[in-house]
């Protein structure tokens, strides 16, 4: 109950601050010629737009929950929209999200393994290059090395004329499309997800129990896999909560520079034309999974720490 109650605040107030930002759906295109003043008045009547904040709150809920919610810009059913981008964006996101946490980890653990070797020197100079340097701008530079230089098409979901093509060819060309943006968008998060599991890791390397596991004859494997990784991996279930709602916004700058149909770009028109259904709805689904993630992060410290769990 306390969780609906606060996905209640949390909507009016977001529905609230959109409203105060300067401008309106009909002002959009103000140089339109066709665009009249009667036109403006029956776009506002439609929509709400004369009506107190919140009365246009409760016919968005309503809408939402009726499935009538409309799109200011072109007045389609915003909740398909939203689907269809939705299919769009979760490939990229579950791809980029399985690249960084099975890169990290591994990369993290061995390098506070092996503290202060070449392979950790390099890591450690490798990541902190990846953070320095912006991710549009190493995509701008992988776009210009496939497509300029090898003539491969990497923009947009699919290649121009793919449709007509087998099958196979189609998935293969999906795939291909698919691949570089998930990983520019996942570089960053493994440069600093990887620096957080070595900083954890050498913290719980030097605890007395795992000197006393490692005095008892343990294997290193043991020690470090089962004794330490377990207690490493608390502070990073908070950090798995908060990934689902990467699903909305996570993706918005790769999306626009590899022209992608997803989310983000969705959210990033919307605020262009001011439309203000697909804006609160996203910022909506947004509120939603960041609960959800909370909710499923309180679930996963059950299952990684034994005292909660007793409890």
């Amino acid at each position: 109950m306390q969780r609906v109650i606060l996905l209640v605040i949390v909507s009016f107030m977001a529905h609230s601050i959109i409203h105060l930002a300067p401008g309106e759906p009909s002002e959009v295109d103000p140089m339109n010629p066709r665009m009249k003043p009667e036109d403006i008045a029956k776009i506002r009547a439609a929509f709400h737009l004369d009506d107190p904040l919140y009365l246009q709150y409760g016919y968005w809920i309503r809408d939402l929950f009726t499935g009538e919610l409309k799109s200011f810009k072109d007045s389609q059913p915003v909740l398909p929209k939203i689907w269809d981008r939705f299919l769009n964006s979760l490939p990229l996101f579950v791809v980029a999200t399985l690249l960084v946490w099975t890169w990290a980890f591994p990369t993290g653990i061995y390098g506070a393994v092996h503290r202060g070797g070449m392979y950790d020197r390099f890591t450690i100079f490798l990541a902190y290059a990846l953070i320095s340097i912006p991710g549009f701008f190493l995509s701008y530079l992988v776009i210009l090395w496939v497509a300029g230089w090898l003539g491969v098409p990497v923009i947009s979901i699919k290649t121009f004329g793919m449709d007509q093509a087998q099958p196979v060819f189609k998935m293969m060309d999906r795939v291909w499309h698919l691949v570089i943006p998930s990983l520019m968008s996942a570089l960053g998060g493994v440069a600093i997800l990887s620096r957080y599991v070595r900083s954890q890791m050498l913290e719980v390397l030097g605890q007395d129990y795992v000197r006393t596991a490692r005095a008892k004859g343990l294997e290193e494997d043991t020690v470090i896999y089962r004794h330490a990784l377990g207690n490493a991996l608390l502070p990073f279930v908070t950090m798995f909560g908060f990934l689902l709602p990467g699903l909305i916004g996570g993706s918005v700058i790769f999306e626009q520079i590899f022209a992608w149909p997803g989310l983000g770009r969705l959210g990033y028109e919307a605020i262009l034309s001011r439309d203000f259904p697909v804006i609160m709805t996203l910022n909506f689904m947004a509120a939603v999974l960041t609960l959800a993630g909370t909710f499923l992060s309180d679930i996963l410290y059950a299952v990684v720490d034994p005292r909660i769990r007793l409890q």
